[in-house]
């Protein structure tokens, strides 16, 4: 595949990025098609079929509709692909995972783009070019931005086409806009949009996240790109923070072996003792008092990586 060739975008509201192409299970078909439907998948995913995401190394991370994959490979209906837009220490290019090749077109021209359209609420309709639905889409997807008026956007789909989104969905950036970072506490407020949320391993969109999915989110939601893993949050950006100087929205990171072993969850400094995170499977995204629990003896670093600064350009 030449170069130039490589650059596909998502073509479904959600696209899981597993192991390899012999991850999925019967149960996760609805997962893998076009369309796809992830209530569907998630309803029929018990206690255990959600813990072997994890347990049975299927599941790698998510993408979300429009997001750019570099195709490395084609194997008869599956694309091995690296994620650009998810940091990690597996690839230096990106997240390396593999999707249906059902699940994403290469990339279209995208000259007549003025902006960007990111989806601000947990669920935005998407309308056709005749206005006619056609899926819900994950809060902060991110399409290119072609007009506005007051009452919708619209935006270029991943196939070329062009589509409309309510206006009150969403937020407007044009280009050459400066860019507004959020702070700490932007980030902990927009977490709390998210309390009672179950957790999915691998999750990366308002249908479910994991710990460092979750971490992920609420950062990018706020103007920052951090590593997609929390071990890889840990260690290969931000500013190291000592545990008597934390402030709302700094990184809480916890180990095995009272915080001497390996690094396993990721939860965001809530203030006055508490973090906000999204625990394990079966759990939600909750507010959790540190003291007394497993949690405090775990506790093993703090990393910052908003900034006092609010308005970079």
């Amino acid at each position: 595949m030449s170069r130039q060739h490589n650059r596909w975008l998502v073509n479904v509201p959600v696209a899981t990025l597993w192991t390899n192409p012999e991850s999925p299970r019967d149960i996760d078909r609805p997962s893998i098609t076009n369309p796809v439907d992830l209530p569907a998948w998630l309803e029929k995913l018990n206690y255990q079929k959600r813990l072997d995401l994890c347990d049975q190394n299927l599941v790698q991370s998510q993408l979300l509709y429009g997001e750019e994959v570099l195709v490395l490979e084609e194997r008869q209906d599956w694309l091995h692909v690296i994620v650009p837009s998810q940091p990690s220490k597996k690839d230096p290019r990106g997240y390396p995972g593999w999707i249906p090749a059902c699940q994403a077109v290469p990339r279209p021209d995208t000259k007549e783009v003025i902006g960007r359209a990111t989806v601000s609420g947990k669920r935005a309709s998407l309308y056709d070019e005749k206005r006619e639905f056609l899926f819900s889409l994950s809060y902060l997807t991110v399409l290119p931005l072609l007009a506005v008026t007051d009452s919708d956007v619209k935006v270029r789909l991943p196939d070329g086409t062009a589509g409309y989104l309510a206006r009150s969905g969403v937020e407007v950036d044009y280009q050459g806009d400066t860019v507004v970072k959020g702070s700490g506490t932007d980030i902990i407020k927009t977490g709390e949009a998210f309390l009672g949320l179950e957790y999915l391993w691998g999750g990366m969109s308002s249908y479910g996240y994991d710990c460092s999915g979750f971490s992920y989110n609420m950062h990018k939601a706020n103007g920052y790109q951090i590593p997609r893993d929390a071990s890889d949050q840990a260690a290969l950006a931000g500013e190291e923070i000592a545990m008597d100087k934390l402030l709302p929205g700094d990184l809480l990171f916890f180990a095995y072996e009272e915080g001497k072993g390996s690094l396993h969850h990721v939860g965001i400094y809530y203030g006055d003792g508490k973090m906000i995170h999204s625990p394990t499977t079966g759990k939600s995204v909750e507010i959790t008092t540190l003291a007394g629990t497993v949690y405090e003896k775990e506790l093993c670093g703090a990393r910052r990586y908003w900034q006092q600064t609010e308005v970079t350009q």
